[in-house]
């Protein structure tokens, strides 16, 4: 745990009480701060009594006595209403901040030195985050990783001047964290996304303004700025934060650059200038990094890594890079990925089967139907989303079959009427041994991602809650129905 002093002595109100409520509770506990604690749930407020943390209905409470109010970063700051506590704290002229803000005040006042990696985008935020800390533990460095991929920032060990801290922030999170400021910050990309959280629900464009005014906190902040430039949002931050002079290194797939990362022919490119460029790592080979998304996301995590570990050098447009001390293809080939999101689970025979629960609508589902060629046996289904699957239909020509599950069944079904065969399934059991069956009986040239291979991928383009608690309950039942199929290999042994 990271004890928070910067509120010694004081008293601090702290509303959301889910884990990283609690450690944050606890944390500002041991740095000396009177906490008072609250949560609209009753579970939320029992779990916190356990962990000995003081409950005050601050529905009720004085608030003249608290410095600042400390908001769980799934509770509105301002759409579509700010919450009552959020009304309160700005009544009693107090702020509003988040667990992040704290680590930030305290890695200020006690170890400025700690290098600090705060990646946030739209998509990959975790992908990036899992990958920089893989990166830099296979340096040798003492890697703390958390934040909104999962661990709460302040669970993490105490600030140590060689100890890299891995931050992955959602825009939530940044709009809580007045004061971040990173060694070095990552934009991936921005899409829209919880607009309804960030603007008016009747001015969708200056919600989506907010948003990406948002996420380029984090980079206007930070020592160095690592920003992908194949969305336009990402290219006017990245053009903004050059124009201040501020240190900015640029990414890209699908953008020409000048000088920073560039992902060509499966290749991970340094550019030097616009006559000479490194070849860094190849990707191709890569199960973990399979696809253009992850394919930016590796571009993010090299460069993040390349600012903070090795020092590249500003110089003029171009960039001096020390590439010679460090092996990058092996760092990047032992990438283990993360669960359920385009996670190779292992293969039964030539058949591959690819676990992307985590794909919970059409954009998702997506980028895992542009990783694989073809020979697709697709499982989806669930609780749809709106504007079902239907835009991704320039792929139905990837799809060997379709296999259906529940509540979108009938709806997925109508769209791939005479477009793509399907089968109606209705659980994930019957879904995996039907695609198993169909996909081991292939016989043709295979145009998968594996040559000659088909592929068995779970993609739902849907919630899993009609069925699953969440998306992991239902990748990890999938993995369980594959590994349990006879003759199943797991990924990493020889069939």
């Amino acid at each position: 745990m990271i004890p928070i002093t910067t509120f010694a002595g004081r008293h601090v109100a702290v509303f959301g009480l889910g884990s990283s409520g609690n450690v944050t509770a606890l944390a500002l506990m041991a740095g000396g701060a009177i906490v008072s604690a609250w949560d609209d749930g009753e579970g939320g407020r029992e779990s916190a009594a356990k962990a000995g943390i003081a409950l005050v209905d601050l529905s009720a409470a004085d608030w003249s006595g608290f410095c600042a109010l400390v908001l769980s970063p799934g509770v509105p700051l301002t759409h579509p209403e700010p919450h009552w506590t959020v009304h309160k704290a700005r009544d009693a002229g107090i702020e509003v901040i988040g667990d992040i803000e704290l680590f930030c005040r305290e890695r200020n006042k006690l170890c400025p030195e700690a290098p600090f990696i705060a990646i946030t985008g739209t998509n990959g935020k975790s992908t990036t985050t899992a990958l920089i800390a893989h990166i830099l533990r296979e340096a040798g460095r003492d890697v703390q990783m958390g934040g909104n991929i999962g661990v709460p920032i302040l669970a993490l060990e105490p600030l140590k001047a060689d100890r890299y801290y891995v931050i992955e922030m959602s825009s939530f999170q940044i709009d809580l964290t007045p004061s971040v400021n990173p060694t070095v910050g990552v934009l991936l990309n921005i899409t829209p996304d919880h607009l309804d959280r960030h603007g008016p629900a009747d001015d969708l464009d200056l919600a989506m303004k907010n948003y990406a005014g948002i996420k380029e906190r984090l980079v206007l902040g930070a020592s160095m700025a690592c920003v992908g430039v194949d969305d336009e949002w990402c290219r006017a931050i990245a053009e903004h934060r050059a124009a201040g002079h501020r240190p900015t290194i640029t990414f890209a797939v699908d953008q020409p650059i000048n000088a920073g990362w560039k992902f060509t022919d499966g290749i991970v490119w340094a550019v030097m200038s616009s006559e000479r460029k490194i070849e860094v790592a190849k990707l191709d080979e890569i199960p973990t990094l399979r696809g253009r998304h992850n394919a930016q996301n590796a571009l993010a995590a090299v460069s993040a890594v390349q600012e903070a570990v090795i020092k590249a050098v500003i110089n003029g447009p171009a960039v001096a890079f020390d590439l010679a001390e460090f092996d990058w293809q092996a760092a990047l080939s032992t990438y283990p990925g993360l669960p359920h999101r385009m996670e190779e689970i292992g293969r039964v025979g030539d058949v591959l089967f690819i676990n992307d629960s985590k794909a919970t609508n059409a954009d998702s589902t997506e980028k895992a139907l542009l990783s694989f060629v073809g020979d697709i046996y697709w499982i989806l289904g669930g609780k749809p989303k709106e504007g079902g699957i239907a835009t991704l239909a320039p792929y139905f020509e990837r799809i060997a079959k379709a296999y259906l599950i529940g509540a979108a069944s009938d709806e997925f079904a109508a769209t791939f009427e005479g477009k793509v065969p399907y089968e109606r399934c209705g659980t994930l059991e019957v879904a995996v041994a039907r695609a198993a069956g169909d996909a081991a009986a292939f016989t043709s040239p295979g145009t998968g991602e594996v040559k000659g291979a088909p592929v068995v991928l779970l993609s739902p383009a849907c919630a899993s809650y009609d069925q699953f608690k969440n998306f992991e309950v239902r990748g990890d039942a999938f993995r369980a129905l594959v590994t349990g199929l006879p003759g199943f290999t797991p990924r990493g042994k020889s069939t």
